[in-house]
């Protein structure tokens, strides 16, 4: 099976679904969010990305944030750790464990082809992780006799 978009039953792995993360002693309203605020250290930027009211929007201000010193060295480890964070929440990790092995594509119509697919092309970056995610969640579920 495949999951090819995260919308619907499946938005719960959108970095767009609202549940709260926490970046340096803040909470963020999204993965998303978060994501985008952890691109600078500018506390300032960081406090505007923080205060946008949807997700589409803290991504636009993130791309208009003075970037942090090797960002592209870091963006993957940052996002592995904010979405582990986020499936935390028993709730997600159900969810997230009740995918199975379906394979997990954030297939998308905006153009972004590392962290998802276009047409089926791309790296799928968060979809990778969230398998990776799940496959850590599937290792400590205690097996039912």
């Amino acid at each position: 099976m495949i999951i090819d978009r995260f919308r619907g039953e499946a938005f719960f792995l959108s970095n767009f679904y609202p549940h709260p993360v926490r970046l340096g002693g803040a909470l963020y309203p999204s993965a998303e969010a978060a994501f985008q605020a952890a691109k600078t250290l500018d506390p300032v930027q960081r406090e505007r990305i923080r205060a946008c009211p949807t997700p589409a929007a803290a991504r636009a201000a993130g791309r208009r944030v003075t970037l942090r010193p090797g960002w592209d060295a870091l963006r993957l480890d940052v996002m592995r750790g904010i979405i582990r964070q986020k499936f935390r929440d028993p709730r997600l990790a159900r969810a997230l464990l009740a995918t199975g092995d379906a394979h997990l594509e954030e297939g998308n119509a905006h153009g972004d082809r590392f962290w998802g697919t276009v047409g089926g092309q791309g790296e799928n970056w968060l979809g990778r992780m969230l398998m990776e995610t799940r496959a850590e969640l599937q290792a400590h579920v205690p097996e039912r006799a």
